[in-house]
């Protein structure tokens, strides 16, 4: 199953922070933190089932991260870009990391405050899938390939309305896939005792 054409958005419950040491960026306005990891997390719960989501470890190889931005809840001012050097992204083994330097801008200035008083202190992604499967075993969505990274944010709370909308597609195309496997598979047990009956 592909789709290519919907921006999908996902929060990270993992700190943003404001480093005093080890910067990638010369600033007294940096930080830094994981838009995502690798691991294996649950997206959401339908009808007392939890679904899950995993980006596969390989999944940023090749990825369109030409000039990424950092926003404030993916709208608003630009508060970092990888086009002026003032954000940094790296595909680690542990997930995609990112770095900026937010002194550019009052409004930038303003969002490190804050993350450094500890009152924003979660990450999220913008990103196109180009490739993903479903494992109805573990309920859960694999993407296997990122097409394109848009944004990476800092948020306001780990969840927003992108997020859940998104995670109820998910689940209602796996509800769907399921129910049409077993429509299917008792349609040909029909066929089947029908074919004994006349034998």
């Amino acid at each position: 199953m592909q789709r290519t054409k919907e921006l999908e958005y996902r929060n990270l419950l993992m700190p943003l922070i404001a480093a005093r040491e080890n910067k990638r960026l010369e600033s007294n306005y940096y930080i830094e933190g994981y838009a995502t990891t690798f691991e294996r997390y649950r997206l959401y719960t339908w009808d007392g089932v939890d679904y899950y989501e995993q980006i596969a470890p390989d999944a940023l190889d090749g990825a369109d991260m030409g000039d990424v931005i950092m926003q404030y809840d993916h709208q608003g001012k630009v508060l970092a870009r990888q086009s002026n050097g003032t954000l940094g992204l790296e595909a680690d083994n542990k997930g995609l990391f990112i770095f900026a330097d937010l002194s550019k801008s009052t409004a930038a200035k303003e969002v490190y405050e804050e993350i450094s008083a500890g009152l924003i202190t979660k990450m999220s992604w913008a990103f196109y899938i180009e490739d993903e499967e479903y494992d109805k075993n573990t309920c859960t969505w694999i993407v296997k390939k990122v097409k394109e990274v848009v944004d990476v944010s800092a948020v306001s709370t780990p969840a927003n309305d992108g997020t859940e909308i998104s995670a109820r597609g998910l689940v209602r195309r796996s509800f769907i896939t399921s129910q049409q496997e077993r429509l299917g598979m008792e349609k040909e047990k029909l066929k089947l005792k029908i074919k004994l009956q006349e034998a």
